[in-house]
């Protein structure tokens, strides 16, 4: 493990120096890294807790430390953050090894001097039971460091939904998000596949409430399992098969899916029009548009159309349409816990994105047929990019009436704009609101 440590102290080190998510930096590290399977996913599960409870561990390392915390080393608050991670909320490593592989490592960056520092504050930690001192906070604050979440988000949410759903939302943005599969209907049935994923020894059982969705458990490289390759399903977390399932696609209509890389939501909606009709995936990113081909053909769906193009510019070349997706780039802010990086993201990186969305919105709705159906979707719990923006949109847009679209899901809201928060369904933080052309 000793090895796994040191890739994981690197790892953290390359993301604070770079805008790389952590997924394709951790993918690209260890398909080069010559450790172990088992070392391998004991260097993920310390990059990604590390990063998802950043600003906990730095809270103790501040209330432990003689030394601002800005003057630290930044190698040494790596290797501090990464043995106070074990301390805290990985029972299976033994207090002692924690804290000697963390001195250890400084030696295999040869920060001799921080040796010792290390030691004292990691021993002194332990010896006074592991308490993180929340004394005289704010209950915003005290929310920040116990979730791990930037005092800025944490106002905002308070303020735009309310202070228990906050709480719910914040308990559920850390610890390890559930992988679902959804089941791809042309090749086989969730029966049949739940029968294929047994005898690869991959446990998995059907989600509740969700047709053709399996939670996946203990998934290891899900991608090199035969059932993956032979295109059985593709990984789609609910909220986002719920957004599908709110445009309802059916057979042998035309539909237009506005941002549709890596081609989940498309991939959802050829299985839910039976491999019948046309589908148009679009993208700005020619190399993200041959992972949508790519992922069509393992799954044998032959009516999508990929194609790189601009989605804020109308494009005479596509047809109307029956149905258009426009799932437009924002914030993440409902995806922390699968990106935790996205959260210690300036806020002000985001304040020009209702701009784009609103622009992408409006250059969707030229395709759509009278009679057709338009959903903007987000994955981000936001107002200015979710609520303001559609009902900005539907001030101008008398031509388009606000509908509600059912789904196959208890606490879906009445109404035609819906929040999905990641504790209520154990999806993602989620936003979809939905629109009829009338005239």
């Amino acid at each position: 493990m000793a090895d796994a440590r040191l890739t994981a102290v690197k790892l953290l080190l390359k993301l604070e120096e770079s805008d790389s998510y952590s997924n394709i930096l951790l993918d690209s590290v260890l398909s080069e890294a010559e450790l172990s399977e088992r070392d391998k996913a004991f260097a993920a599960a310390l990059f990604y807790g590390v990063t998802e409870r950043r600003i906990t561990l730095d809270h103790v390392i501040a209330t432990n430390s003689n030394i601002p915390f800005k003057k630290l080393d930044k190698g040494a608050v790596a290797i501090l953050r990464i043995g106070l991670y074990q301390l805290l909320y990985m029972d299976s490593v033994p207090e002692s090894a924690a804290v000697n592989e963390s001195v250890k490592l400084c030696k295999k960056l040869k920060l001799f001097s921080a040796q010792g520092f290390v030691n004292g504050m990691l021993r002194n930690f332990v010896r006074n039971g592991k308490k993180i001192s929340y004394l005289g906070m704010e209950r915003e604050d005290r929310l920040s460091i116990e979730y791990s979440c930037p005092k800025w988000l944490v106002e905002k949410w308070i303020e735009e939904y309310d202070v228990e759903r906050t709480v719910k939302a914040l308990k559920a943005s850390v610890g390890k998000p559930p992988v679902y599969a959804r089941v791809n209907t042309i090749k086989t049935s969730a029966d049949k596949l739940l029968e294929r994923l047994a005898k690869e020894k991959i446990p998995a059982h059907k989600y509740n409430g969700l047709d053709d969705c399996l939670v996946l458990e203990k998934t290891g490289d899900i991608e090199k399992s035969k059932a993956f390759r032979e295109g059985l399903f593709h990984v789609q977390d609910i909220s986002s098969q719920l957004c599908c399932l709110t445009l309802r696609p059916v057979v042998n209509e035309t539909v237009i899916d506005m941002c549709a890389a890596p081609g989940g939501k498309s991939f959802t909606m050829a299985e839910l029009m039976g491999n019948n009709g046309r589908l148009y995936s679009l993208d700005l990113h020619d190399m993200r548009v041959g992972l949508i081909e790519d992922g069509a053909e393992r799954l044998g769906i032959r009516i999508i159309t990929a194609k790189q193009g601009n989605a804020t510019r109308y494009n005479t070349e596509l047809p109307q349409a029956d149905r258009v997706l426009c799932d437009v780039p924002c914030s993440g802010l409902g995806v922390i816990r699968r990106k935790p990086e996205i959260k210690y993201k300036d806020p002000a990186e985001f304040e020009g994105l209702p701009q784009i969305q609103r622009r992408i919105l409006e250059t969707a709705s030229k395709y759509v047929k009278v009679g057709g159906t338009l959903v903007y979707s987000t994955c981000t719990l936001s107002r200015a990019e979710n609520d303001d923006v559609v009902e900005a949109f539907a001030a101008v847009h008398p031509e388009f009436s606000p509908i509600v679209q059912h789904v196959p899901y208890a606490g879906a809201e009445n109404s035609y704009k819906r929040s999905y928060f990641p504790d209520e369904n154990g999806g993602d933080g989620f936003f979809t609101a939905s629109f009829r052309r009338i005239k």
